[in-house]
């Protein structure tokens, strides 16, 4: 069973250019135009937790823009996409919406898949949150929700987001989550694994909106060490499963949970980094994966479950075509047939953002 004659949403891509809009890495990306050093050797230079986080560097410091997804696709038959918030800057309450503002100008779906949905930059506890989700919203017809940089580790060597390891959790963050939830508009939640029993309680405290899990939790060190101490042998790692698992399928309990197929190829998770445009091979990715997709399909079942690329954040380990072949094998191997692999690939993502039907063949 493979993906050729379906209609695929991607339904996590980025899209930035820090060389014109301002982005937290835009200053490092601008200083490699006028340094004439390779951007390898510079890295050396940077901290453990980025270096392990990023895998590459040389994605960060170009913009990666339709033409570059078009080119990463290879024959993987994606129609529409759905763009995810990074890293705007701006000082002003209502910056981050410029970013929608100017994902929505990208010529996307020219000779590139289509613009299904945008999922801006936004945080609940901020001041003026309730007149930036009106910005965003004006800026395009296309936004959907938003993400928060809430993710945090407690491995002072793995790249946080976000300084309270609680940010769920507080009084100001419940409080405007509230005005998310009258808007109908969605939540993704990227967290580390350790944070997911916040995000189960914030999916009890509002059943009413529909919270997206980005990259299933990301559970930094489970393939391998990362940071100071986290999975540094493999009884470390088994803990680490084991943890994992009971939380996720704790959260998969709550009806209005969606998880993507997201971010397997993440540095962070302690992968290799295989050579630069050498994808880590569909059986050796699939050997690392395939637990954790095993349990997701049990506990989320084929009805909110959705795949995405990540690119090119997973672009250092993996391809665009082998994160796909990955789940198309798992989900053959669990018994699904065409039914469930449309609900994968293209129908959950569908119906979560709300992608107009005419952008799918």
């Amino acid at each position: 069973m493979d993906l050729a004659g379906m209609s695929v949403v991607d339904a996590h891509v980025h899209q930035w250019d820090p060389l014109r809009t301002p982005r937290d890495f835009s200053t490092l990306a601008r200083a490699f135009r006028y340094i004439p050093v390779p951007v390898d050797l510079v890295a050396r230079l940077a901290s453990r937790r980025d270096r392990e986080f990023v895998g590459d560097p040389d994605i960060y410091v170009r913009p990666y823009l339709p033409a570059d997804y078009r080119t990463d696709l290879g024959e993987v038959p994606v129609e529409a996409l759905v763009h995810m918030e990074v890293q705007w800057a701006g000082e002003a309450p209502e910056a981050k919406a410029d970013e929608t503002r100017w994902v929505a100008s990208l010529p996307l779906g020219v000779d590139t898949p289509a613009l299904g949905a945008i999922i801006g930059s936004a945080d609940p506890a901020a001041e003026g949150f309730a007149a930036l989700l009106d910005a965003h919203r004006s800026a395009s017809p296309l936004f959907r929700g938003i993400r928060t940089m809430v993710t945090h580790h407690p491995d002072p060597d793995v790249r946080s987001f976000c300084t309270s390891p609680g940010a769920l959790t507080e009084k100001a963050f419940l409080d405007g989550f509230a005005t998310l939830a009258e808007r109908g508009l969605s939540f993704e939640a990227w967290v580390y694994s350790d944070q997911l029993p916040d995000v189960t309680a914030l999916a009890r405290r509002y059943p009413e909106v529909t919270l997206v899990l980005n990259h299933l939790g990301t559970p930094a060190g489970i393939f391998g060490p990362v940071g100071r101490y986290t999975g540094i042998h493999p009884g470390r790692r088994r803990e680490l499963f084991v943890q994992w698992r009971d939380d996720i399928a704790t959260l998969a309990t709550h009806p209005n949970v969606v998880a993507k197929l997201t971010g397997l190829g993440m540095p962070i998770l302690g992968h290799p980094v295989p050579k630069r445009g050498v994808p880590t091979p569909v059986p050796e990715l699939l050997d690392r994966t395939a637990p954790l997709l095993r349990h997701v399909f049990d506990v989320f079942g084929t009805q909110r479950l959705m795949w995405g690329s990540n690119y090119p954040v997973d672009k250092p380990i993996t391809s665009i075509a082998n994160s796909a072949q990955v789940i198309v094998e798992v989900l053959t191997e669990r018994g699904g047939g065409a039914a469930e692999l449309q609900q994968v690939f293209r129908g959950n993502a569908q119906r979560v953002y709300g992608i107009d039907a005419e952008l799918l063949t």
